[in-house]
């Protein structure tokens, strides 16, 4: 599974980011913080725009992040896939078929071990792996899970965007607009 060759995930944290990215040659692009009621037309502009949207989903101002919530983003919304630090909700979205990615915060050498046991348990499509300027942890947590790694998290310039890739990274996801091309 992959993004088709795509290796810059845009991030959206708003109506005129979502509307920079219909400009873009991306198929991909994630929505990050928005309130529940705009997540609908929010997703069919990007969607009208031929974007296929990952949404995140414990950034969605006025939903509660659990089961249900999936059920209703999956059923109502309709995006690409999910973006969550929770299992629970990484499982669900799996049930439905939609692109599962699973965030994790390397905070510490804890924080890996538990980490890579969550993913072993789980098994995301994909994990998202933050900070991603962290190009040695995106190489073992890939070559211990074997599971594709988005970085993710205070990517800022094109030397880390090289860097993190050469470091077996699937794809960045950035909101970093000059890093969109």
């Amino acid at each position: 599974m992959s993004f088709h060759g795509q290796t810059i995930l845009p991030a959206a944290h708003n109506h005129r980011d979502v509307e920079k990215i219909l400009r873009l040659d991306a198929e991909y692009m994630v929505m990050l913080e928005t309130q529940v009621g705009q997540l609908k037309s929010l997703v069919k502009l990007a969607e009208s725009g031929g974007k296929k949207v990952l949404l995140h989903a414990d950034l969605i101002n006025g939903l509660k992040n659990d089961e249900y919530a999936v059920d209703f983003l999956c059923q109502d919304i309709r995006p690409a896939g999910i973006i969550s630090t929770r299992a629970n909700v990484i499982q669900k979205a799996k049930q439905h078929k939609v692109i599962a990615i699973q965030r994790l915060f390397m905070l510490d050498s804890s924080a890996f071990t538990k980490g890579t046991a969550l993913v072993q348990k789980i098994q995301p499509d994909y994990i998202e792996l933050l900070p991603g300027i962290l190009p040695t942890m995106i190489e073992q947590m890939t070559e211990l899970l074997h599971i594709p790694v988005i970085a993710g998290g205070l990517i800022t310039t094109q030397q880390q965007v090289d860097d993190i890739l050469a470091a077996k990274a699937t794809a960045i996801t950035t909101s970093q607009k000059s890093l969109w091309k």
